[in-house]
């Protein structure tokens, strides 16, 4: 299966599982009137709509380039990444209303055992999913399917202090457990919430990524010096999907220009491997008397 393909196959698992999650919560969080189960149905509905969002900006971000966008659609993955994030973000206020509001008008919580198999349910198939998207994620360099992984997560993590919560208030019998592990619940949601939107930034301003970098400068270094050869003007970005990697290759004045395409297309070859299989390489050609000379565009 390709990489592509498993995404699809792992975001189309996510959505469907999210609807059914969805209800399931709701129904557990009218059933017993828990402000901390409130909190896991409200994480869950933004999550729904933000799988909604990724599975529509997964099958955009595979488009290829077109006469509009003629380095592909893939950067969309940080967008939905970001929204993503917002999404997470705007769950946590929720919740700290629902907390606030608990602790002003009082907490009254029904069948609890419902609530706890709800909760419990929930927590198993979250932690499958967000595992497997993470994973996906992880090995694809998808920050789209890792970001939905991660939000699946701190639903497990969220169904979690849901049922200490539940616990404590069973053992305990004083209701207040309940606002207090929503509001707990609230600030691990919106701590991953800032992360993924300051991820989407990154993405979305071509922020380096030290351990890509590291990996191609270390052949450059290698392969150039071997074909007695240096290099400058090393840049690198990653657009959701794909790895674009440029750079400028000095060449001895008297070598033929087909000799020196040759010996670039040869270094060129090398770092796409590396990034295989989304690299893009460019390389720029210049005599050594002209290397320490800089163009406009070089900027």
């Amino acid at each position: 299966m390709s990489g592509v393909e498993e995404q699809k196959r792992v975001m189309n698992f996510s959505f469907v599982a999210s609807l059914v999650l969805l209800g399931v919560k709701v129904s557990g969080a009218v059933m017993t009137g828990s402000s901390a189960i409130y909190s896991d149905a409200a994480e869950s509905v933004v999550h729904f709509l933000a799988v909604a969002f990724a599975c529509w900006a997964l099958r955009l971000s595979i488009k290829p380039a077109d006469e509009t966008h003629h380095f592909g659609h893939d950067k969309v993955s940080f967008l939905s990444a970001g929204f993503e994030g917002a999404m997470i973000s705007a769950a946590a206020m929720l919740i700290f209303y629902e907390a606030a509001r608990q602790f002003i008008f009082g907490v009254e919580i029904r069948n609890l055992g419902f609530g706890l198999a709800v909760t419990s349910l929930a927590a198993g198939v979250n932690l499958i999913l967000g595992l497997a998207l993470v994973a996906v994620g992880k090995k694809s360099e998808s920050p789209l399917v890792r970001a939905n992984g991660m939000h699946v997560l701190t639903d497990v993590w969220s169904s979690v202090a849901v049922l200490i919560g539940l616990g404590l208030y069973h053992v305990t019998e004083w209701v207040w457990w309940d606002p207090v592990v929503a509001i707990l619940v609230a600030c691990n949601i919106l701590r991953v919430g800032i992360l993924l939107m300051r991820e989407s930034l990154g993405g979305l301003l071509d922020e380096a990524d030290p351990r890509v970098e590291s990996e191609v400068r270390e052949l450059l270094d290698r392969e150039v010096a071997a074909l007695g050869l240096s290099y400058h003007n090393f840049r690198h970005r990653h657009s959701g999907r794909t790895h674009w990697v440029e750079f400028h290759l000095v060449f001895d004045d008297h070598l033929s220009v087909g000799e020196a395409h040759n010996q670039a297309t040869r270094v060129e070859a090398m770092v796409a491997d590396l990034l295989s299989p989304d690299g893009r390489v460019i390389s720029h050609l210049e005599p050594r008397s002209c290397e320490h000379s800089q163009e406009r565009w070089e900027g």
